[in-house]
C-alpha cells in the first residue's frame, strides 16, 4: 500500500522539486516596486529574473540587493569605467555613450565617478524619482540577483523589455 502511495505521489514530487530548483537557481518572477524605472517599467509590472546570467552588459536591466529590498535598476558603468554627465548625456571613459532610452523623465544632472573593479554604476530610468548609483554608490557584483529584460504581467506588456 505504502509503496504504491510512493508511486502516484512521485510525478507530484517531481515537478515540486524541479519548480524548486528553476525558482532557486535558474529563473523567478520579481515585481517592480516604484516608478524608478519608469516609463520603461511601471510600477506593479511583473518580470522575470534570470538568475544564471552572470555576464552584464551597459544598459542591462538588473534586480539587485540593497540593505534586503529588491531595487531595478539600468546598469550604465561597468568595472574600471569612468562616467560622467553633462548637461544631461552619458560619457564613459570621455567618450559620449548615447543612452536607448533617453526621454524627458531624465532630470538634468552632472555627475563623475570612477567605478572599482568588480562594481556596477546603475541608475533607474526616471532620474528625478529613484535612489540609485547617485545615493547609494556603486554596486558589487555580488549585490545583483540577476538580469530580466521580459515582462509577464501586464499583459498589454507581455514580452521583452528594451
Amino acid at each position: 500500500m505504502e509503496m504504491k502511495l510512493f508511486k502516484e505521489l512521485l510525478p507530484y514530487i517531481m515537478i515540486v522539486v524541479v519548480v524548486v530548483a528553476i525558482r532557486a537557481f535558474i529563473a523567478t518572477p520579481v515585481r517592480v516596486d516604484g516608478a524608478s524605472m519608469n516609463p520603461t517599467l511601471e510600477d506593479g509590472e511583473i518580470l522575470i529574473l534570470k538568475k544564471y546570467d552572470r555576464s552584464l552588459e551597459r544598459f542591462d536591466i538588473v534586480v539587485l540587493d540593497y540593505n534586503g529590498e529588491k531595487l531595478v535598476k539600468r546598469v550604465i558603468g561597468l568595472p574600471g569605467e569612468k562616467i560622467a554627465y553633462k548637461d544631461n548625456k552619458l560619457y564613459v571613459d570621455g567618450k559620449r555613450v548615447k543612452e536607448p532610452f533617453e526621454h524627458e523623465v531624465t532630470d538634468d544632472f552632472e555627475l563623475e565617478e570612477q567605478i572599482p573593479e568588480g562594481y556596477y554604476f546603475v541608475l533607474g530610468d526616471n532620474r528625478i524619482n529613484s535612489t540609485d548609483s547617485r545615493m547609494i554608490g556603486a554596486i558589487s557584483k555580488e549585490q545583483i540577483q540577476g538580469t530580466t529584460n521580459f515582462s509577464i504581467f501586464p499583459f498589454d506588456k507581455f514580452g521583452t523589455v528594451k
